[in-house]
């Protein structure tokens, strides 16, 4: 804990078995009271991995649901936990989980609402592997939802957040898709919602066991990156009501 707040980490799996000891490992116990982690029925041995490691909290889909799915799971559970401060971590090892305690105590001392581990701040995007297409779309996009969602972030499309859980209460998440977008519109919701956002430079790792999207599916996203905004801006100015941003 930190000022008494509880802190829970979740770890959205799917085919995580050869990199999430080492994301488990770097985990900082001292602050961090328990770990949720939740398997979208993988077809490597991810669930006998996070049972050898002793994580208590596993959750184990029957079907494949998709990364927002998924992230559904873990933020139910973390509030079945009563969980003060909620850590979103991939377990591919692509985000070090050291910089943990950094972005509880921002929550925690109530500086800020949501914490965000950007890969673009400072040069840890390019020196990381991330891939040059990869990082010119980061760019290209958020560019576009800064000026749509009138906002200054480095990026929207990260996969290391903590949040106030009072902050995922006030939001209805189970309207987002249960696809890759699900960050961007969860993340959309919040700024609409008027919480505040810190970002913290965050190295970055990408390399053959840890996860990634198709080229195919990169263009799918970004696609549904722009519609995500453009939903907020006409929302915004009542000219058509989208029910992601209806509480």
């Amino acid at each position: 804990m930190i000022n008494n707040k509880k802190i829970v980490v979740v770890l959205p799996a799917y085919n995580a078995e050869k990199t999430l000891e080492a994301t488990y490992n770097d985990i900082p116990f001292n602050i961090v009271d328990d770990v949720i982690i939740v398997d979208d029925k993988s077809f490597d041995k991810t669930i006998q991995k996070a049972k050898q490691l002793g994580i208590n909290h596993i959750v184990e889909h029957k079907e494949n649901l998709g990364y927002g799915g998924n992230q559904k799971s873990c933020y139910n559970k973390a509030h079945e936990l009563n969980a003060d401060i909620i850590v979103m971590l991939h377990p591919d090892y692509q985000y070090t989980p050291k910089l943990i305690p950094s972005m509880c105590y921002l929550i925690a001392n109530n500086v800020y609402k949501v914490v965000l581990g950007s890969r673009i701040l400072g040069k840890g995007a390019l020196k990381g592997g991330m891939p040059i297409y990869k990082y010119i779309a980061n760019r290209i996009l958020t560019f576009i939802q800064n000026i749509l969602l009138s906002a200054k972030l480095s990026e929207y499309h990260t996969g290391f957040r903590a949040y106030d859980a009072e902050v995922l209460n006030s939001i209805n998440y189970h309207e987002n898709s249960n696809d890759f977008i699900f960050d961007n519109q969860l993340l959309s919701q919040i700024i609409f919602n008027g919480y505040e956002i810190a970002e913290i430079t965050c190295p970055t790792k990408y390399f053959n066991d840890g996860s990634s999207i198709s080229f195919a599916r990169s263009i799918k996203y970004g696609f549904e990156v722009i519609l995500t905004s453009l939903k907020f801006f006409f929302h915004k100015r009542n000219l058509i009501k989208s029910k992601l941003f209806r509480n």
